[in-house]
């Protein structure tokens, strides 16, 4: 077995998380009838879409970079998957499939499920 030396750390969680994001994507899939929602973090902002792979057309985003959001970053990740499950609501969307990015279902990424739960989105 080779291990290769990293001189970026960051490079190699990078590469790690790509990993566990291809193998997820594997197993989940987004139809019109339960379509999938992703989700991405950066340091700064975090970001919700609802993407029917079927079609390949998202049905409903919604970032921190729209709306006008105050708070710590839990706090503002359960908004931002607040505020993406009010617009599937509208758009009668009622039940999705989460996906996780490869990140792990911890801190802002649960508060964004967790906001989406709690607006009336099932998954």
């Amino acid at each position: 077995m080779i291990r290769i030396k990293l001189k970026n750390k960051t490079a190699h969680k990078v590469n790690k998380r790509l990993k566990n994001k291809a193998r997820i994507r594997k197993k989940v899939d987004g139809h019109s009838e339960r379509p999938r929602m992703c989700v991405f973090r950066s340091g700064r902002h975090v970001y919700a879409q609802i993407v029917d792979d079927a079609a390949g057309k998202t049905l409903v985003a919604f970032s921190t970079l729209e709306g006008n959001l105050k708070g710590k970053n839990l706090g503002i990740a359960k908004q931002v998957g607040a505020e993406v499950a009010k617009r599937a609501l509208a758009k009668n969307i009622k039940t999705v499939v989460f996906d996780r990015s490869g990140y792990v279902f911890h801190g802002r990424i649960k508060a964004v499920a967790d906001g989406a739960r709690e607006a009336g989105l099932s998954f």
